[in-house]
């Protein structure tokens, strides 16, 4: 079978903690990672939670460690790839499945990920999702965007489209998340999201709130956890809630 991604192995680079290793490698010139537990950590069946976004050594960060501590402990390998500010873009989506193929084709890894989407990063993950609900298992979300009219902008969002503004929004019905989440609440994929109520920059009305209204409709599973007095900040509490990870580990595992 002729090979379908344009695959760049480096070095395997080991961290300084003893419950992981992690590779660091390309996929069609886009950089991504893998963090895999610690050899002796059952993981079977390869389960993985793909974390969206990824900006090379910005994101994902610190914050995140103790989530991704948990984890590896349970055998859950880490990944993503870098794709720019792509906004969920067929570009950035071609990239993403690109992704997906190498993991759960080539390396054997679950069919059905966990997706993790922290702030912008919801554009990017809900837009490859609702193109394959088959291939997710659950979806977590940290304040993530579902509605790219509310951030970044209509402006922004379609130079990355390659359209205007204006066909932008004309073709919000068939491009925005928010608006085609409607498959995945009808295949039921299990959604948990934590937003704040006083988010200025990723509002969550239009975003959480509206996706949680199109999950109710479809009577589909959806936890959507609303924090007073919090916006969209590095507030630990987005970092460190163990209802999220459990819901994580819960999905990824099978249990």
């Amino acid at each position: 079978m002729k090979a379908l991604l344009s695959l760049i192995l480096v070095p395997l680079s080991l961290t300084a903690q003893t419950d992981r290793t992690r590779e660091d490698f390309e996929i069609t010139g886009h950089k991504a990672f893998l963090i895999r537990p610690a050899k002796g950590v059952a993981d079977c069946g390869k389960p993985w939670v793909w974390y969206a976004p990824t900006f090379q050594n910005k994101l994902p960060g610190g914050a995140e460690e103790w989530m991704f501590k948990q984890f590896l402990a349970a055998g859950i390998s880490i990944a993503g790839v870098d794709v720019g500010e792509s906004y969920g873009s067929p570009a950035g989506r071609k990239v993403f499945q690109d992704l997906y193929l190498e993991l759960s084709v080539k390396r054997g890894y679950s069919k059905k990920p966990v997706l993790l989407a922290r702030s912008r990063g919801g554009l990017m993950l809900y837009s490859w999702a609702t193109e394959y609900p088959q291939n997710v298992s659950a979806i977590a979300g940290i304040y993530p965007v579902t509605d790219f009219t509310s951030y970044p902008g209509l402006a922004k969002a379609s130079a990355a489209f390659g359209l205007t503004a204006d066909q932008m929004g004309a073709k919000a019905k068939e491009l925005n998340p928010v608006e085609r989440a409607v498959v995945l609440a009808k295949a039921k994929v299990p959604v948990f999201h934590m937003h704040g109520d006083s988010d200025k920059v990723v509002p969550h009305t239009p975003n959480s709130a509206r996706l949680k209204e199109t999950y109710d409709k479809a009577d589909a599973p959806m936890v959507l956890q609303v924090i007073p007095g919090q916006g969209h900040n590095m507030w630990e509490g987005w970092f460190h809630n163990q209802d999220l990870v459990d819901f994580v580990v819960r999905n990824a595992i099978g249990r």
